[in-house]
């Protein structure tokens, strides 16, 4: 545990030369972003693109703080939830540039959270050929992966992520106050990506995740503050090493190979991206084991941390191992036929291995749960 105290404004400074950009986090920061947007390169004008409920939520106050800026700010909003991350949405971003004359002066402002940010972003890196983008992230997710690093794209109906781009956001912004709305249920979904991190970089970290998870699912400011801030970092140290995800950053892939493949199966409707994370490295860790890389027990421990934050650790049975594993085999990452993926070589450090289709198979079947 760790003792209460006020929550001060951080700010991380992710390190790419001519990209680089500041991560600033805290609480009841969302009045001053228009100045921080404004100190960054003070655009004469920001699309805000958001969801229809953070929207009603948010909207107003980021942009009141734009306006007193001097920048002037136009809302476009869309459909909550992942089957809207496709490209008809981002040609709505398009004609929403257009109608508002903006150029290539203007920004482009993801209000919301993953799948906003993703749009937004891949809207950013092909409108005019690029213009600025900024993340103000308010879900828990997106505040500690999907707003750091530059990744944006969308979905095709064949597979998640199909169609993106590389663009750094000017700034990140994280009001984790938004977190007080969030549903419950999205926010132990964040959490899978919070104890990945712990998982594939911190035991430590980790370790501080499984021992705070009733305080984080409680959204104790100081706690929440803490995990957010050091998976940012995390990310950030990763990120730093290989924007491209050209090697070392394909260890923040751990967990989504099959998360991506159940969220593809299951018509991304009945699991939260989070949950299917969660799902994801549970199975991970078993194949981890079952082919020998894991140099320690990782089954259990992730296991053991899923459970404690309330997310699910197994695959319905109602859905085929066969169908999994085609959509695997769909995902990006797969190179040349050969599945690779990042597996836990213990709790703390993560590596990326060729493995063999039945121990998927295997792995998946062992862990298939009727959960109708």
């Amino acid at each position: 545990m760790i003792d209460s105290r006020i929550v001060a404004m951080t700010d991380i400074l992710v390190n790419l030369g001519e990209r680089s950009y500041v991560v600033t986090i805290g609480s009841g920061i969302l009045s001053k972003t228009g100045e921080l947007v404004a100190a960054v390169s003070r655009p004469p004008a920001v699309l805000v693109v958001s969801d229809v409920v953070v929207a009603r939520l948010y909207a107003s106050e980021f942009l009141a703080s734009l306006e007193r800026s001097g920048v002037r700010g136009a809302l476009m909003t869309i459909p909550s939830g992942e089957r809207a991350k496709n490209l008809n949405t981002v040609r709505r971003i398009y004609s929403a540039l257009v109608q508002h004359k903006m150029d290539r002066t203007c920004a482009i402002a993801a209000l919301g959270g993953g799948v906003v940010g993703d749009l937004a972003g891949f809207a950013a890196a092909t409108y005019m050929r690029g213009v600025d983008f900024y993340q103000l992230p308010t879900t828990l997710l997106a505040q500690v992966d999907a707003s750091v690093g530059g990744k944006t794209g969308v979905d095709l109906p064949e597979g998640k992520n199909l169609v993106g781009a590389f663009h750094q956001p000017r700034r990140v912004i994280i009001d984790i106050l938004t977190l007080k709305t969030l549903p419950a249920r999205e926010l132990r979904a964040g959490l899978a990506e919070v104890v990945k991190h712990g998982i594939i970089c911190d035991k430590a970290f980790f370790e501080f995740v499984r021992d705070n998870a009733s305080e984080l699912i409680g959204r104790r400011d100081v706690v929440l503050h803490e995990a957010v801030k050091r998976s940012v970092e995390i990310k950030r140290d990763v990120v730093q090493q290989d924007e491209r995800e050209s090697g070392l950053r394909a260890i923040l892939n751990y967990g989504h190979t099959v998360a991506h493949a159940i969220e593809a199966v299951t018509g991304y409707r009945r699991y939260r991206h989070g949950e299917a994370v969660a799902i994801g490295m549970v199975v991970e860790a078993h194949i981890a084991e079952k082919i020998g890389v894991a140099k320690e027990s990782v089954f259990g421990p992730v296991s053991e941390a899923v459970h404690k934050l309330r997310l699910p650790a197994r695959i319905d049975a109602s859905y085929s191992p066969d169908a999994l594993l085609g959509a695997i085999e769909l995902d990006k990452k797969v190179k040349a036929g050969q599945i690779r993926m990042a597996l836990p070589v213990r709790i703390g450090e993560c590596d990326v291995f060729t493995v063999d289709k039945g121990a998927i198979l295997g792995a998946i079947e062992d862990l298939r749960e009727d959960l109708a």
